[in-house]
């Protein structure tokens, strides 16, 4: 998320869209990962006591999860940010200085998208919508609607994905599937994030959505190929010339429609 972390698509769109649709009325809590390439003392994060004092298991090793938080520049809105030492104190995000991918980026998925759903609880806040940006979120529409389907404050939460082009699943070992079943989950459950011998990440958080967004206009074969036969909500790119953070929220509130006659 802008300015946290260097500019890309995701990063414009989790900096723009939280801002808009609370000005617009709505509720927003923003969680991401505190990673080692950001300035805590230029972007005044501090601990969040109250919220820190977790371990969140992965792979049978504990592992401390620290809740920290800034205000956004520019908006009446706070960032949550989930760090750990083992997993965000490097100085830089998912590849080291040769771009090479580290051998323990599935760990830190599993530990932040495991995280995400702990640190709402302590908020005891019940979400309506949990939007999901990319490769790093994957796992948590299958939490959802697997680890924490009885849990009271997800129970009316509608799971949106965005996909973007960027993945990092090649690098990932056979291990994964075991690491991410997390609470009484096998691996075997995780079924819809394999294809063959390959771990599919995208094809297995919009197999646990509720709706998908096209983060960006031109996907490629590979992002597209999940889309094929879906019978769930699609938005296609927004374009930003056609005022798209507008489009993100009428989206929204389409599925809180749908889903309110549902109850009805």
């Amino acid at each position: 998320m802008e300015p946290y972390t260097a500019i890309s698509k995701i990063s414009e769109i989790a900096r723009k869209l939280p801002q808009y649709v609370q000005e617009k009325g709505m509720e927003i809590r923003v969680l991401m990962p505190r990673f080692g390439t950001i300035n805590e003392r230029r972007h005044r994060l501090h601990e969040v006591v109250r919220l820190s004092g977790m371990n969140i298991i992965v792979d049978d090793d504990d592992y401390p999860l620290i809740i920290k938080v800034a205000s956004l520049p520019g908006a009446r809105m706070q960032v949550y940010f989930l760090d750990n030492e083992d997993f965000f104190k490097r100085k830089s995000v998912f590849e080291d200085a040769k771009g090479k991918p580290f051998e323990d980026n599935e760990d830190r998925m599993v530990f932040f998208c495991k995280g995400v759903l702990e640190t709402v609880k302590k908020f005891g806040w019940a979400p309506d919508i949990v939007h999901c940006h990319g490769w790093m979120t994957s796992l948590i529409p299958f939490y959802l609607k697997k680890a924490y389907h009885n849990e009271p404050l997800f129970q009316d939460a509608q799971i949106i994905y965005s996909l973007y082009n960027q993945t990092l699943e090649d690098s990932f070992e056979d291990s994964f599937l075991e690491k991410a079943s997390i609470n009484s989950l096998e691996a075997e459950d995780l079924g819809d994030y394999q294809e063959g011998d390959a771990i599919k990440l995208h094809k297995g958080a919009v197999a646990f959505s509720d709706a998908v967004i096209k983060g960006e206009e031109e996907l490629n074969d590979a992002s597209m190929s999940v889309l094929e036969g879906l019978e769930i909500p699609v938005l296609e790119a927004p374009s930003p010339e056609d005022n798209y953070l507008a489009q993100y929220l009428e989206f929204y509130k389409g599925l809180l429609e749908q889903e309110a006659e549902k109850e009805e």
